[in-house]
């Protein structure tokens, strides 16, 4: 979790001098997110995020934030961007592209119910089923193309066995992405990154699901895997919690039913959630950039994980 670019007053109020959401009275950095600079910002026209990207250039910001702006006009608890008063969406820090998004209320959740979990999975199918008519198109710029592009670097920097693991599940992943099976499977837009840290609750409700930077297109499967591996598990082993994981498969599944090809292609799904994110938090333990704060995640934590998928006898499915 980081600060890459340590904002200043003043720079804070000539970048909101490009809204229209009153003068600044309060900011401060935040440690939420490891990708981007975000700032909490208090004016006289409300409580908002700022945002400085530092790894995504403006070519691919549209995306996001016009995603944000569609769900969010949809109703679903979702950051809405702030409208410049050029109109657009996106301003400028340092030389880097910039976004002001509304702040939801709530705190994340680290040990939660079977009811929260449900609570998520049934925003997760309402959120794939209002971005079924998004007109923008970017693909999963974390998936598989990343994945092979990545593990290269990290190859001098891990133990060769640890390596091998590695590309044998990314062949695997490749073989798979290849395939009919994951040619039947409904995509479409999705979060990617909907872990708990990422969903505020505000009382017994959902307040506000954040940070959509790693948003793109791919099967909506993947989404849900993401999803599952981080909120149905045991904290200790890494161990599918069975009433947590039907909770949410089957609130999921009332909103938008799964379909066969899903099912055959579950435990996979399952597997290249955990390798996304096991070649992900190596990347940044191995090859970190400069931050103000920075505390990268223990990429062992998706190493085991991603044995237990591959072992499990019994899945949980609706």
């Amino acid at each position: 979790m980081a600060v890459f670019t340590a904002l200043t007053r003043d720079e804070i109020v000539a970048l909101l001098a490009g809204y229209s959401v009153g003068r600044l009275l309060d900011f401060k950095g935040t440690t939420a997110g490891i990708e981007n600079s975000n700032f909490f910002v208090t004016t006289t026209g409300g409580r908002f995020v700022l945002t400085v990207f530092e790894r995504l250039d403006a070519d691919h910001l549209p995306f996001y934030l016009g995603l944000m702006k569609h769900l969010a006009q949809r109703g679903l608890p979702v950051p809405e961007p702030a409208v410049t008063v050029d109109g657009g969406l996106l301003s400028a820090a340092r030389d880097k592209p910039a976004a002001l998004v509304t702040r939801l209320p709530g705190h994340a959740v680290w040990n939660p119910t079977s009811e929260q979990c449900a609570q998520v999975g049934s925003f997760l199918a309402n959120m794939h089923e209002e971005a079924r008519d998004f007109p923008m198109f970017q693909p999963n710029l974390r998936g598989i193309g990343w994945w092979k592009s990545a593990l290269p670097k990290l190859e001098p920097l891990i133990p060769d066995d640890q390596f091998q693991e590695l590309a044998e599940e990314l062949i695997f992943q490749d073989t798979f992405v290849r395939s009919t099976t994951f040619e039947q499977l409904p995509a479409g837009p999705v979060h990617a990154d909907l872990f708990r840290d990422n969903v505020l609750f505000d009382g017994d409700h959902i307040g506000g699901v954040i940070d959509f930077y790693f948003a793109g297109c791919t099967a909506w499967l993947f989404d849900l895997a993401v999803t599952v591996n981080d909120w149905c598990v045991d904290p200790a082993s890494g161990a599918f919690d069975p009433p947590r994981v039907r909770a949410m498969l089957r609130a999921y599944h009332e909103v938008r039913a799964l379909t066969e090809p899903e099912h055959l292609a579950w435990r996979t799904a399952l597997r290249a959630a955990a390798l996304r994110f096991w070649i992900s938090r190596l990347y940044d333990l191995h090859l970190p950039r400069p931050a103000a704060l920075l505390q990268p995640r223990d990429p062992g934590w998706f190493e085991k994980m991603l044995r237990l998928r591959i072992n499990q006898r019994d899945l949980p499915w609706v």
